[in-house]
């Protein structure tokens, strides 16, 4: 499973969101190096690189090389500025101060005025942005006063946690702005690196720029360590990432199930992230078995959860108490644990019955002739570990009388089926958000390709409950966030199973994972 990430964003779903994660001490004391070159490995291709286009977390993770936000977050969700200095929310309003001097990866500064047209832009639903009602509010306007330095947002609602989601929403320049096409296979921003080489399905290569100042805390590009070159490999099998790494051809690698002890064992630098890995969606558009909550039921209560989680995360894995899961949480309680169904095989047997699926001579169910055939998507980018919990949730629900096929796919395969094709039945993906208000365009409203509510999801009592939270704003709403979050759980709209941790190892570097690796964090270590 690849972050869908918020956005937020990578890790370990399909879409977009945050995070961030600690780092071990083993490099702290090493000297660094300039004008070294640093490696880190992604599993699969992102495809169309434009930032405010995609959802998939590899546009987002590389576009954190050549792209900045208007704020910054840390590692305790404090809001830190970022190419805006100062900032204030009143009302349906949002004002930001340009920091003055930035420029753009061509030269041309970049002005308030390139603010607003990126708001316009992901705001207009045409573009259909998978970013807006994520990362930025639904009906923002912007205006921009380039004398002053200053932007004003206005929306109908703001949200509740509106600077949470600009902090993840990279800002593109006035070239890219003009000519989208650029972006699909360049970088047109004011991070601090340009993209110089690309190779598709191989490597993504980016050079540092000269005179960049603005990174977090102040930061700038002539910092001791940050390498010169950063090349981002294409290297889809998890044991040959691991191989690259400890043999140097890596300098990163993010991994999970069982070539993460061989790596633990060599004791390398490591940063960890928290995120929620064993989520469980189903395909409720008209005409699929799924769109009846019985039948969610029904598949949720045979397999026990428990174990599948143990099987996916290799017995580390934790169950979960939010739909966000990415650090820094917005939002602490649960709203999972006293309503996700539990397991109870004959209860699920009972469902499908009462449902008209009954079981024929050879034990597969049917209804009105029809066999009750489904698909099961899972990510093989996470190994043998879902591999295995696949193989035993079949195993299960063949038990159960569905005739079931497992579809292994990369993450471009199943991006393509949940936003492309619509042709699947039950997916495991997780969705990466830090702040519950993120996850609202995933679980409401328009479905692809006018939206990113794939599982064509309509549940009322949700969207009324986050209509109610959207008014609060900040911790203040949380209570009612969470309230809204377990009737998506109730309903077995979406059945979360499994936390990890997400562990980035490195070899001749060290750095910070905060949803994806921080490009001015990285220092190159002296051999």
């Amino acid at each position: 499973m690849r972050r869908i990430a918020a956005p937020a964003a990578v890790c370990a779903a399909v879409l977009v969101a945050s995070g961030c994660g600690g780092a071990s001490p083993a490099a702290e004391s090493q000297a660094l190096t300039d004008g070294a070159t640093f490696t880190f490995n992604i599993d699969a291709d992102p495809g169309n690189l434009d930032p405010q286009a995609a959802a998939n977390s590899w546009v987002q993770q590389l576009g954190r090389f050549g792209y900045d936000p208007l704020v910054q977050i840390d590692a305790n969700g404090k809001i830190l500025p970022g190419l805006a200095t100062a900032w204030a929310v009143e009302g349906n309003q949002v004002k930001l101060t340009l920091k003055k001097g930035v420029t753009c990866s061509d030269g041309t500064p970049f002005t308030a005025a390139n603010v607003a047209t990126n708001l316009a832009w992901v705001a207009d639903p045409k573009n259909k942005s998978p970013l807006l009602g994520v990362y930025l509010p639904a009906g923002t306007k912007a205006t921009a006063d380039d004398t002053a330095g200053t932007v004003t947002m206005t929306a109908p609602r703001v949200g509740s946690f509106v600077l949470n989601g600009l902090a993840r929403l990279p800002m593109v320049c006035g070239k890219g702005l003009q000519d989208r096409k650029a972006l699909a296979q360049g970088m047109v921003g004011t991070g601090p690196y340009t993209l110089t080489s690309v190779a598709a399905n191989d490597q993504y290569v980016f050079t540092k720029r000269d005179g960049y100042t603005w990174g977090p805390n102040g930061l700038s590009t002539a910092t001791k360590g940050l390498p010169q070159k950063v090349i981002a490999k294409i290297i889809p099998n998890p044991t040959t990432a691991a191989n690259l790494l400890l043999s140097g051809g890596l300098n990163a690698a993010t991994l999970i199930g069982p070539d993460v002890k061989r790596l633990q064992a060599a004791n390398l630098f490591t940063a960890k992230m928290p995120l929620l890995v064993g989520e469980m969606w189903f395909n409720q558009a008209p005409g699929r078995p799924a769109a009846d909550q019985s039948v969610r039921e029904a598949l949720t209560r045979a397999v026990d959860l428990t174990q599948l989680a143990k099987v996916l995360t290799s017995g580390a894995g934790t169950p979960p108490t939010t739909l966000s899961s990415v650090v820094p949480l917005a939002c602490q309680g649960d709203s999972v644990g006293s309503v996700l169904p539990w397991h109870d095989l004959e209860k699920a047997k009972q469902l499908l019955d009462k449902a008209g699926w009954v079981a024929g001579a050879d034990g597969v169910r049917a209804k009105a002739g029809k066999p009750l055939a489904l698909t099961l998507s899972f990510n093989t980018a996470f190994g043998t570990g879902i591999s295995a919990a696949a193989e035993l949730a079949t195993k299960t629900w063949t038990e159960l009388g569905v005739k079931i096929t497992s579809k292994p796919q990369d993450t471009s395969a199943i991006n393509g089926a949940l936003f492309g094709t619509g042709d699947w039945d039950i997916a495991w993906v997780g969705v990466g958000a830090s702040s519950p208000d993120q996850l609202v365009p995933f679980v409401s409203g328009p479905v692809p390709p006018n939206g990113t509510n794939f599982g064509h999801i309509e549940n009322a009592a949700y969207s009324t409950a986050a209509a109610a939270a959207a008014k609060l704003q900040g911790a203040d709403s949380c209570d009612s966030w969470l309230k809204a979050e377990a009737k998506l759980v109730g309903d077995v709209d979406v059945v979360p199973f499994a936390n990890d941790v997400i562990q980035t190892f490195g070899k001749g570097a060290q750095f910070e994972n905060l949803g994806g690796l921080v490009p001015t964090s990285i220092r190159m270590l002296a051999s």
